[in-house]
């Protein structure tokens, strides 16, 4: 990821783009364009395309503080992907799905610790946010999605903890009382975030979906943000 100023950016009703790559909304499918250079320590060129293709798009837009100031959209919970990065092995298909984060300040300003979890389930997915405010207010939902998109709010399973990612960042999920989550695979390790697919337990049933865990009281240290500029490097000027 490449963090790039206001000239790379290009904007239509049915396209973002952001310097070399892009993500087109068909109609039906949303195609995503990469075209990018990993970070350290393995330097490479990261090019291809994933397509995701929704059962179905929600219309759930759930705010995450008081004033409405951050927003999550999760537009479809329930999509088919497809893969395709020019690097042998990297071509595949299977099950994800699709959401956004929306908010008029930063998230360190308002939040400590969040985690968010989806896992598909036979009668379609049901998703968790465990938020920890500044002010030392909490939020928690729980909401099952249908295949036809449609979405109730349920009452969320206990919480559970489970192995510390490898930044030593706390992580907990939601799992029938009893259960002990755990990962199944890394995806994304950092000091302050950690993102993977963990296997867990809901009403009987054995579950696997995406998990992350944000330490925002982390993210807001002077010595990590720094940081920051090895892995995400700034571009100020584009040129197609």
């Amino acid at each position: 990821m490449t963090d790039r100023g206001r000239a790379a950016l290009n904007r239509s009703r049915d396209t973002l783009k952001v310097g070399p790559s892009q993500m087109h909304w068909t109609g039906h499918s949303l195609v995503i364009t990469i075209n990018e250079i990993s970070s350290p320590p393995l330097i490479s060129r990261v090019r291809g395309t994933i397509t995701v293709t929704p059962q179905a798009v929600t219309g759930v837009e759930l705010p995450l503080s008081h004033d409405g100031a951050h927003i999550w959209r999760p537009y479809a919970p329930l999509s088919d992907i497809t893969v395709d990065l020019d690097a042998p092995g990297w071509q595949w298909t299977g099950k994800g799905y699709f959401d956004a984060n929306f908010g008029t300040r930063a998230l360190e300003a308002d939040f400590d610790y969040w985690t968010w979890g989806c896992f598909p389930t036979r009668q379609g997915a049901t998703a968790f946010y465990d938020v920890t405010r500044r002010d030392g207010t909490t939020f928690e939902t729980a909401i099952t999605f249908a295949r036809d998109g449609s979405a109730t709010h349920v009452e969320a399973p206990p919480q559970a903890r489970f192995r510390n990612s490898a930044w030593q960042v706390q992580r907990r999920t939601r799992a029938d009382a009893g259960t002990r989550p755990r990962q199944a695979l890394a995806m994304l390790d950092a000091p302050f975030y950690t993102r993977a697919v963990v296997t867990t337990q809901l009403d009987g049933q054995r579950v696997t979906g995406v998990h992350e865990a944000l330490d925002l009281t982390r993210f807001r240290s002077r010595w990590l943000k720094p940081l920051l500029a090895v892995r995400v490097p700034r571009r100020a000027g584009w040129r197609p």
